[in-house]
Formats: C-alpha cells, structure tokens, sequence
C-alpha cells in the first residue's frame, strides 16, 4: 500500500501537470483572440508555477535506484578542529532539519554525542518518500569558511565536517543479520547530568563481527526500542557495505559515490570574505548562504541529480577553490 501511494502521486503530479498546461493553453488563446495584454501579468505567473512543478516531477524521475524512494538515515560527524568544528557539525544538523520540515517529512534522533560548542556527531531518521534519492547528493565533506565567533582575535577559520547518507532498509530488500554474525552490549545512556541521564542500562551497542561495524542507539529510554532501532542501522550500513563492494567489481556506479576524507570537500559554505555556497562536484553555487542555511539545498540536490544523469562524475575540488 505504501509504494501504490508513491506511484499514485507520483501519477498524479503528472496528470496535474498535463490538465494544467491544457488550460493555460486555452487561456492563452483566449488572450491572443482578444488582442490585448491584460492576461499577460497571469499567464506569466501560471507559465512560471507550471515550470517550477515540472522541474520537480523530472528530478523525481531521475531516482531510479531500487533504494532511492527509501527514507534515510543521515549522520553528521564533526571533523578536527574542536570547538569550531562541533560548531559547524551543529550548523548542518539544523540545516537538514530545516530541509526535511521543508519538504513535510520527519525525522527522529537516533543517536547523538554532544560535545562543548556543538556536536561531535549525530544521526537522524528520516521519514518520507524519497528522502534517500534525494540526500544521497549530501555524502562527502562539507567545509565551512567564516570568521570565528569563537577567536578573540575575528580571524578567518575553516572547519570541516562529514556528512554520511544511509538507505532505511524496509522488508522487500533482504539483508540478513545472524545472532552469531553479531555482538550486542548495553551500557547507560550519556547525556548533559540530571535528568537526562538514563539510570538504567537502556543504550545498546551493536558489533557485527566480520566487518567490524559498530552501531549504538541511546535515543529511547526502552533497551528493546534502541535494539531495535540500532539493528535497523546496522542493516542498512551493511547493505551500503555490500553495494559499494558490488558497484567496485562492475564499476557501474563509479564517481556515484565520494570518498569521506578530510581534503576531499564535496561542497564549501563561505561566510567570509564574500558570501557564497559552491558544489565542487556540479560547480553550482549560491550567493544565498542564509536560504541554504534555512534548508533551501533543493536546488543543490536538483543539480546533482541531473548532473549524474548527464554523466558527471566527481572531480575534486577545483584549484581555485582553496584559500
């Protein structure tokens, strides 16, 4: 029932879209019939909305993976740098909240570590059709370019953190997990003092043997809610595990995906000297960097998605990007 509710709408956009610029059409008869210029001011208008709603239904047919129209877990990981780097680690979680109450999903926090100015890392779940396809675009390393709040001294810093994309893996793709392929631990929640630290042993960490992935989950109070939770994180690590290893022996999905390691920056968000939000990978940018700070990235994930259909692969970062 819930992939008919995807297609339908995705149907239905369509079908809206066609009535739509049928009925424009007929107004812009009856404009040109007329001879004047009266209908113009909203003939532009309806052309524009038509546009915009048309963009947005072509991007939606451009995620055809078996996993794109997954919802999504997306982790934030503060990179070296202290203070200024959980700064920023805490600017992108709010950045991709705000994107995903744009967008009318939602989200749950599944696991964070906080840490003095910021956060050291955090993961979410996002609910919503397509959440994945779309945030897929986000995975790499984001750098932020500004004059630090935190220097006495107003001198320019750059920080850096990764960000990491999952699929939630629902019952049609199987990835099997065996109690003897796992190790599970459970330990007390941590947290700020009082009464945000768990009294019991609730937090649950999950190791799967072969490959060496650690999953925790200490967001909910019960332990069998977190296990729960952490082993639907597990699987779909372990699955992304299997896919890179799969996409590696065909090369079919080569330039897809993009090495997290500092240095590698897929996109840079500067504050200062000059405002401006640049993809490395697209060479798209913004002048905007407050829009996008909001959670206005869907012209950032618009452009990748058609990149990749293109034919684009990651590049790097272009010379004159570096300071």
């Amino acid at each position: 029932m819930g992939e008919l509710k995807v297609l339908r709408n995705r149907l239905d956009t369509w079908t809206g879209i066609k009535k739509d610029m049928e009925a424009l059409d007929e107004v812009f008869a009856m404009a040109m019939e007329e001879g004047g210029g009266s209908l113009e001011p909203e003939i532009r208008a309806l052309l524009k909305d038509l546009r915009d709603r048309f963009d947005k239904a072509v991007t939606l047919e451009l995620m055809t993976g078996e996993v794109d129209k997954a919802g999504a877990y997306l982790t934030i990981h503060a990179g070296s740098g202290g203070t200024e780097a959980c700064d920023w680690a805490g600017m992108l979680f709010r950045m991709y909240t705000r994107w995903v109450e744009r967008r009318g999903f939602k989200y749950e926090l599944v696991d964070l570590q906080e840490a003095e100015g910021g956060i050291k890392s955090v993961t979410i779940e996002i609910e919503g059709a397509y959440a994945y396809g779309q945030l897929r675009s986000e995975l790499g390393v984001h750098r932020l370019v500004r004059i630090s709040p935190f220097d006495a001294n107003a001198r320019r810093h750059t920080s850096f953190a990764s960000v990491a994309v999952l699929p939630v893996i629902d019952d049609t793709i199987d990835v099997t997990v065996k109690p003897e392929d796992i190790r599970i631990d459970t330990y007390r929640a941590g947290g700020a003092g009082g009464q945000k630290v768990n009294k019991t042993d609730s937090a649950v960490r999950i190791t799967h043997l072969a490959t060496g992935i650690v999953v925790t989950c200490q967001n909910e109070r019960s332990q069998h809610k977190n296990k729960d939770v952490a082993m639907s994180v597990l699987k779909s690590r372990l699955y992304d595990l299997y896919r890179a290893e799969k996409d590696k022996e065909n090369q079919k999905y080569e330039g897809d995906k993009k090495e997290i390691a500092w240095g590698s920056q897929i996109r840079s968000y500067v504050f200062q000297p000059y405002t401006m939000v640049k993809d490395h990978r697209t060479k798209f940018n913004v002048g905007n960097i407050q829009a996008v700070m909001d959670g206005d990235l869907d012209p950032f994930i618009d452009s990748y998605l058609h990149f990749l259909w293109k034919g684009g692969t990651s590049s790097g970062v272009d010379e004159d990007d570096e300071d």
